[in-house]
């Protein structure tokens, strides 16, 4: 079969199945959390006055990589995620924080949406950024007395 058939068939075959091409939706664009982890990327390696030379060797990628993943245009592997995290010295966690609504949702497949709007993961609060500041200020009370109580106290004021 040609090569250019088999393209076609896949393409009506992903458009039945309600898929996208991998890394982008369905009008050809980047996935909004693609451009977000690349926009924090950038983001970190500008504030530590790292260059996308540096950065590339660092990942042993070339600069021309750096710069299509600080775009969105190609999405950053788990694996590289870590390396560019350890890198720049930030937690993995750090390409995802301040990401914007609009490109969660915009991301997110119709099956998260739909579990989302019917009340989604209870345990998805325990992700929330809101949090994890308010786990890490509790753990970080070092009177074990004073963090019972604070503990007691926020118990009793849930209703």
């Amino acid at each position: 079969m040609p090569r250019v058939l088999n393209k076609g068939l896949q393409a009506m075959i992903n458009a039945l199945n309600g898929s996208r091409r991998r890394g982008k939706l369905p009008d050809g664009n980047p996935d909004p959390v693609d451009v977000h982890v690349g926009s924090r990327l950038r983001l970190r390696r500008t504030l530590i006055g790292m260059s996308q030379e540096q950065l590339a060797a660092a990942l042993n990628i070339t600069f021309q990589q750096v710069q299509k993943y600080e775009r969105g245009t190609n999405r950053i592997s788990a694996s590289r995620l870590y390396q560019a995290s350890r890198t720049l010295g930030v937690p993995v966690a750090w390409f995802f924080e301040e990401m914007t609504e609009h490109a969660a949702a915009a991301s997110a497949t119709p099956a998260v949406v739909a579990g989302e709007q019917a009340g989604g993961d209870p345990d998805r609060k325990l992700l929330r950024r809101e949090t994890l500041e308010l786990v890490r200020a509790y753990y970080s009370i070092t009177d074990a007395r004073l963090r019972r109580r604070l503990y007691e106290m926020a118990k009793a004021m849930r209703g």
